[in-house]
């Protein structure tokens, strides 16, 4: 590998790096404003919203005044029962469908979502009806308690890790352990949890069913 080459790498892997580290701790105002708009515009109250999405009406209400920064599962519960686009509840921007479609995601690029648990890098976001849902995302978490509700949605999901050390917790399982390489799909309908192991914040990617 040459000094351009060597260079080149180490450039990618700092975009990569900064694109999940540079997120905020508090909900984006658009999510919230954007959930407030959609459910009023379908003139629903609080509880009326949570029936349709499964997502508890206190919660909502949290989410909404930027309280609580979902998860990405419970943003997904959220757009299915608001029969709205994942993306569109974090970009504002409409998804275009097209045949024999294709979408990109360069090193670094993505949309940015953060909640008290991860620091996410939704992958691929311009494309609708997607039938799969790829994240980046770093665990920030390191115990339990940083996770004010255990995620739940009705997908699978497949995780794979790409650095660092992180436990899977379950309702259903013991905690597994795992580590560079590993990978795992379960039912994402369990309760379900992520932690990282030690000092380094474990990176995954992992693809949830839409």
């Amino acid at each position: 590998m040459n000094e351009q080459t060597t260079l080149l790498t180490g450039q990618v892997l700092m975009a990569q790096k900064d694109a999940l580290v540079s997120v905020p701790d508090a909900p984006s105002e658009s999510v919230a404003e954007r959930i407030v708009q959609l459910r009023k515009e379908r003139k629903l109250t609080l509880q009326e919203c949570a029936r349709l999405t499964g997502v508890a009406a206190s919660t909502l209400s949290k989410i909404e005044r930027r309280e609580l920064s979902p998860t990405i599962s419970t943003l997904q519960k959220i757009a299915e029962g608001l029969t709205v686009e994942l993306t569109e509840l974090i970009t504002q921007t409409r998804p275009v469908y097209a045949p024999g479609r294709r979408a990109v995601s360069r090193a670094g690029e993505g949309k940015k979502h953060t909640s008290l648990s991860c620091a996410n890098l939704l992958l691929c976001g311009d494309l609708k009806d997607k039938r799969m849902i790829p994240v980046r995302t770093r665990v920030t978490a390191r115990s339990l308690d940083d996770y004010p509700v255990w995620a739940r949605s009705d997908t699978e999901i497949f995780l794979w890790v790409v650095s660092g050390r992180m436990l899977l917790h379950s309702k259903v399982y013991e905690p597994l352990e795992m580590g560079p390489g590993d990978s795992v799909y379960y039912d994402g309908n369990g309760e379900h949890c992520w932690t990282s192991i030690g000092e380094e914040d474990a990176e995954v990617i992992w693809v949830m069913s839409a």
